[in-house]
């Protein structure tokens, strides 16, 4: 998975890299050119919204299925030994 998730912030730099170099170009073009560039910067935000969302969705996902099995696990033990460790016990108190 962090391979994955390495590949995906990798893709991210190389967007936001062509953003800024699209900002700079913003800079140097003609009025006429403006919306040419505003229109390769809204497609570039565009493909990484997509992204965000995929991996949104994706994470949701996992975290539907991470609370499926939890639902399945029985805690009844562990919680009855957590119950004993919190009341204070009379051998404890010297009284």
């Amino acid at each position: 998975m962090d391979g994955r998730r390495g590949e995906n912030i990798g893709h991210l730099e190389e967007r936001l890299a062509e953003l800024e170099k699209l900002v700079e170009e913003l800079e140097g073009v003609s009025d006429a050119e403006v919306v040419g560039v505003l229109d390769r910067a809204v497609a570039l935000l565009a493909e990484v919204n997509a992204g965000i969302e995929a991996g949104l969705l994706k994470a949701e996902g996992e975290a539907q299925e991470l609370g499926d099995l939890l639902e399945e696990v029985n805690f009844g033990a562990f919680d009855a030994a957590l119950e004993g460790l919190e009341r204070p016990s009379n051998d404890l108190d010297g009284g």
